[in-house]
């Protein structure tokens, strides 16, 4: 509507706009045209957050407990012990999303606004409900409103609608499109617009909103690793009762059993496993950013292989989003481009304009210096455009539009015009946009008329945007490791299926086609089902996107999203991965995507999804020797206090154990190559562990052999009155080089270690030395041995403590080579 600030827009009526004391009185009643804050965690509350951590908790319990005994250097250790699970926890926490930031930088930072009936540039927050705004070539429009005043305006959509192709804007013709969006940019043409919406009422501010009440959801190992841990957690805490229960009935007293009950639930508890389980995400990350994939929060690294269904927005996608020239007829050597240039401006923002200059300098061609006389704009009847130029030659006149257009003014001969036209309808059914470009000489420039009755048919140009040329064997990829892929567009179904016949979408589930009008008429139990059997997506709006992935996640699947448009930024952020394209993408997309590809090449997702699995593969490992190293752990935490015996473990080792020992040794199998038919596997299913039933076994049996060797090497020796310091080195020193030992034994579950080589992991070695030089330090340097109340051993003792780790640990290689063998 127009405001009272507004005269009447009739052409040839002034335009006065608001008053400064009535726009003012409307910004303070509607607020600044701005996108609200979104509120952000303070830090304070983060590191409560992180504090109520499992690990955190015991940590702090056995700190306070050693100061109440005045132990105030075991307190100041398993204090410091805190620090990085704190930090751990704080930088997965900290990830603050910055979409709604980025949506505001989006639009223009200053305006030219109609007030008291002058221009007068002003801050784009300033502008409110009825101002009029002036508005012209390469401005990104501040807010959403009407066209009241300009002819043949073009408009780039690209960023709400995600379509390439330039929209025409007219304020003259009654039956031509004058809404104008706030974030969209004027390519070409002049005008004046009145404001009907500021700030978060704009559709793209609507965007904005959504995406603020969206929670970006758990990834799916993320929340089978919370269901093992807290599982594990009530099973501890149940324990640590029952032992500080029995500590206090054999005579303990207080803090002593509590010091018990707590190493039980250290020992208990794998509050390691998310250091390692960050660590192999990082690690993954890395590798794909060698790849051109920036992944901006971690536990995406992993969901990439877990993903079953790609949705992905065509235009910059499966396309190059851009407009170029495919087709020139006739292709007999007259200078159709040539005209076609000289027909556009000398820097254009016209991405049909821009299309036509890249295809003369591919060409290896020049713009011939062909001075502008005159130039006469858009003809809304005839849809051409026309510049009178000073040639070589002398003064000719060149024009382009559409087809009908310029047809009807040069009037070919019938017989030609007739296959003009039969060319004409073939590049329309391959979806192209087509236009006619035609020339002529004159002695001088006198008006339109006169200057156009020179005008003779030269030829047709035919656009199209462009398959990317990798994507046919990236989208083969992905259907081989069972990933759907399923194509989502603003485009009109038939020009949808043209480009997914294109693309062999024909291969997935029959090519069936939908429309957006079919989408609104589902409930989403309804579009559930459809999408089931469909892989493309015509004519489709924002929120229809958001609610076709939570549709896709209804029925079990892993969602990735794939996009470069604001349009699709509340899609990405509700996709179980959100991949966004660096080059083209907006920031707002970016900043909602789990994933960024920097070179916009769909190839990248294919090795995404490759390291994605090979990530969660090296955690099946590492979750396999998580079992088997902490069986000892937990046995001997429960078994000695409750028969009365000196304690094994204290809170000192679990940290030395649980926080380095484990991590490093874990490094082992993110560094092993990936297997050979990685990509040939179907997704795993969604909530599936890390381990089938049957694969538990061996960690299980292997842990348990090497738990029950430990122990009764430890009460063996105290029977034999071995002090408890010496007891307690020789026996943990056994139980580590056990648990080194089970690295070999878990990095193959098949093969035995002597056929799986040990050149392609460095890595092994390296941790094994410095697993091995971390345990000479706690028993041979005087603080650390004190420390960690060790004694002294002989050379007699380290051999005993080998051959019982061997033993206890290396038993089941013979049993994998009967079974190889066997079976």
């Amino acid at each position: 509507m127009v405001g009272s600030g507004a005269s009447v827009v009739d052409a040839g009526t002034a335009l006065e706009g608001l008053g400064a004391a009535e726009a003012a009185r409307r910004l303070a009643a509607y607020g600044p045209n701005e996108l609200p804050s979104q509120r952000r965690a303070p830090r304070w509350l983060r590191l409560l957050k992180a504090l109520a951590d499992p690990m955190a908790i015991l940590l702090v319990v056995a700190s306070a407990t050693y100061v109440v005994l005045g132990d105030r250097f075991d307190a100041a250790v398993t204090g410091i012990a805190l620090v990085p699970i704190l930090l751990v926890s704080l930088v997965l926490e900290g990830r603050a999303e910055r979409a709604l930031d980025r949506l505001k930088q989006l639009t223009a930072p200053t305006a030219v606004a109609l007030r008291d009936g002058r221009e007068t540039t002003i801050s784009s927050t300033a502008i409110v409900l009825d101002d009029l705004l002036v508005v012209q070539e390469g401005d990104v429009i501040p807010a959403d409103g009407v066209l009241l005043r300009g002819s043949q305006l073009m408009l780039d959509e690209s960023l709400l609608t995600g379509e390439s192709q330039p929209v025409p804007k007219d304020a003259v013709d009654d039956g031509a499109e004058r809404d104008l969006w706030a974030g969209t940019t004027l390519l070409s043409g002049r005008g004046v617009m009145v404001v009907t919406a500021t700030g978060a009422r704009t559709r793209h501010g609507a965007i904005g909103t959504l995406l603020s009440t969206i929670e970006a959801p758990a990834t799916p190992l993320q929340r089978m690793v919370r269901r093992f841990v807290g599982q594990l957690g009530i099973g501890a805490a149940v324990c640590c009762v029952a032992v500080v229960i029995a500590d206090l009935l054999h005579g303990s007293a207080w803090p002593a059993a509590i010091i018990a009950g707590v190493s039980l639930a250290m020992a208990a508890i794998p509050e390691e496993f998310p250091m390692v389980y960050t660590l192999y995400l990082a690690l993954g990350a890395w590798r794909l950013a060698r790849d051109e994939a920036l992944i901006r929060k971690l536990p995406s690294a992993e969901t990439l292989g877990a993903t079953t269904v790609i949705c992905t927005d065509k235009t910059g996608t499966l396309t190059l989003g851009r407009l170029d020239v495919d087709t020139v007829y006739p292709a007999d050597g007259s200078d159709v481009l040539g005209a076609a240039l000289c027909a556009s401006e000398e820097s254009p923002f016209d991405p049909l304009e821009q299309a036509i200059e890249r295809a003369v300098r591919a060409a290896g061609r020049k713009r011939s210096a062909s001075p502008l006389v005159r130039r006469y704009a858009f003809d809304p009847a005839d849809k051409y455009v026309s510049y009178v130029r000073q040639t070589a030659d002398g003064l000719r006149i060149f024009a382009k539009g559409s087809v009908e257009g310029i047809l009807a003014h040069t009037a070919p001969p019938a017989e030609r015009r007739r296959e003009i036209e039969e060319v004409n309808r073939q590049l329309a059914a391959r979806r192209m946009r087509v236009i006619a470009v035609a020339e002529g000489g004159i002695a001088e420039s006198t008006g339109r008329a006169d200057d156009e009755r020179a005008l003779a048919f030269v030829g047709l140009v035919a656009f199209t945007d462009p398959i990317r040329p990798d994507v046919l064997v990236s989208l083969e990829e992905c259907r081989r490791a069972g990933v759907r892929v399923i194509m989502l567009t603003g485009d009109h179904p038939e020009t949808a299926a043209a480009i997914g016949a294109a693309l062999n979408f024909a291969v997935d589930h029959g090519g069936t086609i939908a429309s957006g009008e079919q989408i609104d008429a589902l409930d989403d139990v309804g579009l559930a089902e459809l999408a089931a059997h469909t892989t493309i997506f015509a004519r489709t709006r924002p929120e229809q996107k958001y609610r076709l992935v939570k549709a896709l996640q209804s029925r079990g699947e892993v969602v990735a999203m794939t996009g470069d448009g604001t349009n699709d930024a509340p899609a990405l952020r509700e996709a179980d991965i959100g991949i966004a394209m660096g080059k083209r993408g907006t920031e707002v997309a970016r900043e909602a995507a789990d994933l960024v590809l920097l070179d916009d090449d769909f190839t990248t997702i294919e090795r995404a999804v490759r390291d994605g699995r090979r990530i969660f593969d090296n955690l099946k490992h590492a979750f396999s020797y998580l079992l088997a190293f902490h069986i000892p752990l937990l046995i001997s935490a429960l078994v000695l206090p409750i028969a009365g015996a000196p304690l094994l473990l204290l809170p000192i080792h679990l940290v030395w154990l649980e926080l380095i020992v484990h991590p490093t040794s874990s490094l082992v199998f993110e560094a092993d190559p990936p297997d050979a038919d990685l990509m040939r596997r179907p997704p795993r299913r969604s909530g599936a562990g890390f381990l089938r039933a049957g694969e538990f076994a061996r960690p299980l049996v292997v842990g348990t052999t090497l738990a029950l060797a430990v122990l009764a090497l430890y009460v063996w020796e105290l029977a034999h009155a071995m002090p408890v310091t010496e007891a307690r080195a020789l026996a943990l020193s056994a139980m580590v080089i056990g648990q080194l030992l089970l690295v070999l034994v878990e990095r193959d579950p098949l093969r035995p270690l002597w056929q799986v080589p040990l050149r392609n992991n460095l890595t092994l070695i390296v941790v094994m030395l410095m697993a091995a030089a971390s345990l000479l330090m706690l028993v041979y340097v005087p603080v650390a041995a004190a420390a960690a109340e060790f004694g002294p051993l002989t050379l007699r003792e380290w051999g005993l403590g080998v051959a019982v780790a061997v033993s206890a640990t290396l038993w089941y290689e013979p049993v994998k080579a009967w079974r190889q063998a066997h079976i």
